[in-house]
């Protein structure tokens, strides 16, 4: 497994937060993000949970946020250079953003981010 540390990781994240257009990155709403070594299944990269946007007509107010999920550990065994990191941590976050706006594996896999 490729050694990274956690805090470098942290920051490959928020990078690839950082890089989602304004327009789209303003559209977010009631989602937190954040950093695991590991999730129940030792392969999955990311996971969102929550209510997609497409889906929130009478979402209310008092509504814990969605969850984007990026999990460390997986990410670091298959990548085997910090370039490759940096790109699939920057793909795992488009994609569970993608899910925030209510796209589906199918589309996200059409458009380039499964």
């Amino acid at each position: 497994m490729l050694d990274l540390p956690a805090d470098r990781f942290e920051q490959l994240v928020a990078d690839a937060l950082d890089s989602i257009p304004d327009e789209l990155a303003a559209l977010m709403d009631n989602v937190a993000v954040f950093v695991e070594d590991q999730g129940d299944d030792p392969d999955l990269f990311g996971l969102y949970e929550g209510i997609p946007l497409t889906e929130r007509g009478d979402y209310g107010g008092l509504v814990l946020p969605d969850r984007i999920t990026i999990f460390r550990e997986p990410i670091l065994r298959r990548c085997s250079s910090e370039r490759d990191v940096v790109e699939q941590v920057r793909v795992t976050v488009i994609h569970e953003v993608g899910h925030h706006f209510g796209l589906d594996e199918e589309r996200l896999e059409e458009l380039g981010w499964a």
